[in-house]
């Protein structure tokens, strides 16, 4: 686990409310608010190329110290609201923390290593969770976990939360049976599989109508094998797919 490094920001107390807040984003500033249990909201406003620079090289999930009239306030980063069109960042929600109190976050989740199952079966490999949620003393919190694919080694197989490695101290919150990453079957051949089995239950009908024309008891027995046969397939399809 990366030890978290000290960031600091120094911020103002904020006037301007509501619609207002506009003027503030055009003078490059970005309104904010501080929050968090037992405490009173504060809005405040700092420099907006300076935090976008911070967003660049660091995790989401890193401590802030804001400098309020000289009181430093420990933060998380719990939302950004962004322009859907030009990304302009538009508003910023700071969890502000107790050091020696555990919180909740979302971490985020990086894939490494090669899965065997990709050359050596032509396997896809499916990215199924990018976070996770965890719980831990907020100096605890790691910048992200890592999920090593390198033990897949046959299709159909699955990665899960259970088999992330957090560190001491940091509990995994997100259910331990949520996929993480899976080796899916090439399209191609999932198709042929399923012309595959269309075939056998065609002949299987053919198979069917020769023994009616033998001995009608007999025909009818094949009959009903027939249609239990096909039950069956069924549920096997289904539960593939669950």
């Amino acid at each position: 686990m990366t030890t978290q490094e000290k960031t600091s920001f120094e911020v103002s107390r904020r006037d301007v409310l509501g619609k207002k807040v506009s003027r503030l984003r055009r003078e490059g500033m970005t309104p904010a608010n501080i929050y968090g249990n037992h405490i009173d909201s504060v809005a405040i406003q700092l420099p907006t190329e300076q935090f976008r620079q911070y967003l660049r090289g660091h995790a989401r999930n890193e401590i802030i110290n804001l400098q309020v009239d000289g009181e430093e306030r420990p933060t998380f980063i719990r939302a950004i609201q962004r322009n859907p069109v030009t990304d302009q960042i538009l508003h910023i929600d700071f969890l502000q923390i107790s050091l020696d109190q555990k919180v909740r976050l979302e971490v985020a989740v990086h894939v490494t290593g090669v899965a065997p199952a990709v050359d050596a079966h032509g396997g896809i490999i499916t990215h199924a969770l990018t976070s996770v949620q965890v719980e831990a003393l907020p100096t605890n919190i790691p910048q992200s976990l890592t999920a090593d694919i390198s033990v897949l080694t046959e299709l159909g197989q699955s990665l899960h939360v259970s088999d992330l490695i957090a560190p001491e101290g940091v509990d995994l919150l997100t259910d331990g049976e949520t996929v993480v990453a899976r080796i899916d079957i090439p399209a191609a051949e999932r198709a042929e599989d399923e012309e595959g089995e269309e075939g056998e239950e065609g002949e299987e009908g053919e198979e069917g109508e020769e023994g009616e024309e033998g001995e009608e008891g007999e025909g009818e027995e094949g009959e009903g094998e027939k249609s239990e046969g096909e039950g069956e397939r069924g549920e096997g399809r289904g539960g593939g797919r669950r």
